[in-house]
């Protein structure tokens, strides 16, 4: 069929463009996208040399409805709203206990935009090009996305707020609940209050976190980190020294930074944990006091996705949305589909929190 999507040229902007689409095959379903975020994961594909093979039609945060199934699929209805989350087998190892983040073949689905078995869907001018990023490529009006990607959503919740739980929001509460595992009189500090990093902020709240400190650069974050819960803010934009002296028992990166990171981590008290989900620049590294390391007993970990199983954590959030513990509004500024480059351009400036493209009908 013929769409229209956002394809993406190294330091170029996007161009909306006619492309062909392929129908879905196995294991695999045809969604008229409506909304779609914008992350930086997909703007560091584009512009950093990450490896995703290049033009692509890049986007991993899709809402939209089923409008065909692809050969096996079961559970799944034409009709159903659907949220699209990152790509994962469904059947190696990681998968099948419950660590679809890690599974054997992310890189070729997350980072290659690949299918397993076949082609790209999509092709431009009959050629193909990237077509299947985080087993969806959503800055389109179609998108072909794999079935393991796929949580159901019900009519009355609001496509555009949905998309956050694709994978940034999922990743910031996931890395707070399911990795750092914050409970009640725990202590933590966040690094970097984009939308990830406020995510953690309403995590940590909901987990009952006595202490929650939100460190940035920028005052207006800071702001919103406090309405959300944050009971202190640290403005870095001065370097790193503070950041040394927290003494929280909990931390969390998503920043990227190797200077924050290390911060952070000299930051812990006896025994404290720091969990990183940044994007770092390539070739990044991260240098440890190897003797602060080993006689206070902290630790370092890396986490995808917040650890998160989107089946069953998906839902969750959606509770907590509904509960009003995760007001996903006040991270959310939509842009027509026509205007994607002026949403990614706004997000870098840090004029927005997170974009969210509505497709046209």
């Amino acid at each position: 069929m013929r769409i229209h999507a956002a394809v993406a040229r190294a330091g170029a902007p996007f161009t909306i463009e006619a492309c062909e689409l392929d129908g879905p095959g196995a294991d695999e379903v045809l969604v008229r996208v409506e909304a779609c975020g914008v992350c930086h994961t997909d703007l560091s594909a584009k512009d950093h040399g990450y490896g995703t093979p290049l033009p692509a039609v890049l986007g991993h945060e899709g809402v939209g409805r089923i409008v065909e199934l692809g050969r096996g699929v079961e559970g799944f209805a034409v009709g159903d709203r659907v949220v699209m989350s990152f790509g994962a087998c469904g059947r190696c190892a990681s998968c099948c206990s419950g660590m679809p983040p890690y599974c054997d073949h992310a890189v070729q689905f997350n980072l290659f935009g690949r299918r397993l078995v076949g082609p790209s869907p999509i092709q431009l001018d009959g050629r193909e090009i990237t077509g299947h990023f985080f087993g969806q490529s959503s800055f389109a009006t179609h998108a072909i996305a794999a079935v393991a990607n796929l949580v159901r959503l019900d009519e009355d919740l609001p496509v555009a707020l949905m998309t956050t739980l694709a994978c940034g929001v999922q990743t910031g509460v996931g890395a707070i609940i399911n990795v750092l595992q914050a409970g009640a009189g725990d202590s933590l500090a966040i690094f970097g209050c984009g939308t990830v990093g406020l995510a953690a902020v309403m995590a940590a709240k909901i987990a009952g976190c006595t202490r929650i400190v939100a460190v940035d650069v920028r005052p207006e974050r800071l702001a919103v980190a406090r309405e959300l819960g944050a009971t202190e803010v640290v403005d870095n934009s001065d370097g790193e020294a503070r950041l040394k002296k927290l003494g929280v028992g909990l931390a969390f990166d998503n920043t990227g930074k190797p200077a924050v990171i290390e911060a952070a981590f000299a930051g812990l008290r006896p025994r404290g944990r720091l969990v990183v989900a940044g994007l770092s620049a390539r070739g990044a590294s991260v240098t440890l006091d190897a003797n602060r390391l080993m006689s206070r007993g902290c630790s370092l970990r890396g986490t995808i996705e917040g650890d998160a199983e989107p089946r069953s954590f998906i839902p969750r959030l959606i509770d907590w949305y509904r509960r009003g513990l995760l007001p996903l509004e006040r991270l959310v500024t939509t842009y027509p589909f026509a205007a994607i480059d002026e949403a990614a351009n706004d997000m870098l400036a840090g004029k927005i929190i997170k974009p969210v493209l509505l497709m046209p009908s």
